[in-house]
């Protein structure tokens, strides 16, 4: 399992600074009641015999009622102003994203503005300080978006398409997660998010939107013949290249990412391998199948072809 935050108290984003303030307060208020509702309790058992009426209505009136009230109303005039700025679309000209939930990963399509497209998988790249629109859609079951750090989740409904502005402020890479229960592996739908600064974002989508480069050593040019041989390309793109399947992930620069199969594994040559090989026993439901028949050589053939696309 990959150790990334996931914590909205970890904010690193206007949304779940707000959401996460607004918990305090809220704690705050509900300590409160709770100490004069438990003080009022305490006071009426240790305190034996009648009690003055003016004082007991005192009591019970300015505490059981006035006191929950102003507290209430209060949280509620600090809260409502919240919900426009949540609720507000992300400027025109903003970053967009299109993200589909799929059981049980996550497509990524980005946009750009001169309308250019390119799709990865499992992990978003956003860059600092900057406001970015998230269109959100579902290809089969009610999945949810959440990315703790940023902002507050919302459900991805197949038919419908939805939609979320976040607004990084910190960079550093986070963890996001279904938060609606889709069936077998939903516990392992996860994604990493990377904030970065601007300049750096803007080389790294420069590097996205390229095809894959051919590979130059002879184990990857003989890892992407066995790719190519055993199916891969029936479910995946890699761009560049004769693979165009449009069922499982994209993996033009799969070697780039953090992560494999959804936020599980960390990336590297022996994940890779087991990944490839192990498949149901790593993530039981995932519909890949496993290659679990490779020999050693082609297994380590087609592992270094994959790491090399970055």
């Amino acid at each position: 399992m990959i150790e990334t935050p996931q914590s909205t108290f970890n904010s690193a984003g206007r949304a779940s600074e707000d959401i996460a303030n607004l918990f305090y307060w809220m704690s705050g208020g509900a300590v409160a009641i709770w100490l004069i509702v438990i003080g009022l309790a305490v006071y009426a058992i240790y305190q034996p015999g009648p009690h003055h009426p003016r004082t007991t209505k005192l009591l019970v009136i300015g505490g059981g009622a006035v006191f929950p009230t102003v507290v209430l109303t209060g949280l509620l005039c600090y809260s409502l102003p919240m919900l426009p700025d949540l609720q507000r679309p992300a400027p025109t000209g903003s970053l967009q994203i299109h993200v589909s939930g799929v059981l049980w990963w996550w497509r990524i399509e980005y946009i750009g503005e001169d309308g250019q497209t390119f799709a990865t998988a499992n992990e978003i790249r956003l860059p600092v300080d900057q406001p970015v629109e998230f269109k959100l859609h579902s290809e089969d079951v009610i999945h949810s978006f959440w990315i703790p750090s940023l902002g507050g989740k919302v459900d991805m409904i197949p038919g419908r398409q939805t939609r979320l502005q976040l607004h990084p402020t910190r960079v550093g890479t986070y963890r996001g997660a279904c938060a609606e229960f889709c069936g077998t592996a939903h516990a392992q739908m996860n994604f990493d998010v990377v904030v970065m600064p601007v300049d750096e974002f803007n080389d790294w989508l420069i590097a996205q939107r390229k095809d894959a480069k051919p590979p130059q050593e002879s184990v990857a040019i003989e890892g992407q013949r066995q790719f190519l041989k055993h199916g891969c390309s029936a479910c995946h793109t890699i761009r560049g290249t004769d693979a165009q399947g449009k069922v499982g992930p994209d993996l033009t620069h799969v070697g780039s990412r953090v992560s494999l199969g959804a936020g599980i594994l960390k990336n590297g040559p022996e994940n890779l391998a087991r990944w490839i090989t192990q498949t149901h026993k790593v993530k039981p439901g995932v519909e890949m199948p496993e290659f679990d028949s490779l020999s050693d050589d082609d297994l380590k053939s087609m592992v270094a072809y994959l790491e090399q696309l970055k």
